[in-house]
């Protein structure tokens, strides 16, 4: 009877150590999750790191998505049909007629060669010093968004309309000799060709201009963030990068963008606080049972 109770006795402690153990557990994840939905100013050496390495990890992935040239060149000719039934392909239009006035052209191709990439990052600096608490979760948008475009390069591959069997589009970066595109000439090699659909011109140039407008309170820099976008538009249809549709694609992508912070932080980016608290977020001490 002796040793039936020891053993009772020593299985009930044996129980209670892992409940105990798995409920500080609980605690403290829920602790770290709320850690990281709080905001707070961000690290500068985290955010160079993590940008650092977010972008080369999405070049690699989406570079080494297989370049399906048969299918991509079918999915574009399914856009132009189904542009021309709803009446809006005009692209071939758009590209024609910018690509005959030679400095409009050539600027456009250094325009997108390089300022998808500038204002981007001005804009981070700018939400990193001027708006540390709303920096985070602005940031998480800008991610998802380019995250999520990664799914429609894998499963819509689609080749721009420069690309297009016939001739039909002037490839201008090829016409007008001009450096810098990842998207044509001596570069084209290192970067998936087909992978047009979403645009992440537009997707990161409407994620800056929204951002300016809506956190900056002088009316001609806000009308700059709405022209951003919209420049980038007829942009990358007048160098035959990109049809209509695509810019569509981006849109979406964004949209998912800003659920994703929504759902994770409990508020748009925009409406957090500007500064971060000073402190971060504790977790509440354990109560005694």
């Amino acid at each position: 009877m002796s040793d039936s109770t020891v053993t009772q006795s020593e299985g009930r402690e044996e129980v209670a150590v892992p409940q105990a153990v798995t409920g500080e557990g609980r605690r403290g994840a829920r602790a770290f999750a709320a850690r990281l939905r709080h905001p707070r100013r961000p690290r500068l050496w985290f955010e160079i790191l993590l940008i650092a390495v977010s972008y080369w990890t999405y070049s690699l992935i989406r570079n080494a998505v297989p370049e399906q040239k048969a299918e991509a060149l079918r999915n574009a000719d399914w856009i132009w049909r189904a542009e021309h039934t709803m009446g809006i392909a005009a692209e071939q239009s758009v590209n024609r007629a910018v690509n005959s006035v030679h400095w409009l052209i050539v600027g456009m191709n250094y325009y997108y060669a390089t300022l998808h990439f500038l204002i981007t990052i001005g804009v981070l600096v700018w939400l990193y010093r001027w708006h540390p608490g709303r920096y985070a979760a602005t940031r998480t948008v800008l991610f998802a968004t380019t995250g999520v475009a990664l799914l429609g390069y894998y499963l819509f591959p689609l080749a721009p309309p420069r690309l297009m069997r016939g001739g039909r589009f002037v490839d201008t970066v090829m016409v007008h000799h001009t450096w810098g595109s990842m998207a044509s000439g001596d570069l084209k090699h290192m970067s998936n060709q087909y992978a047009a659909m979403p645009s992440m011109h537009i997707g990161w140039s409407l994620w800056c201009g929204l951002t300016v407008f809506a956190l900056t309170s002088v009316p001609w820099v806000r009308v700059l963030g709405l022209l951003y976008p919209t420049l980038t538009l007829l942009v990358i249809v007048a160098t035959a990068n990109h049809f209509w549709l695509d810019a569509v694609g981006g849109v979406l992508c964004l949209s998912f963008g800003f659920a994703a912070a929504r759902v994770w932080y409990g508020a748009l980016p925009y409406r957090l606080p500007r500064v971060a608290p000073a402190g971060a977020l504790r977790p509440a001490p354990a109560t005694s049972p």
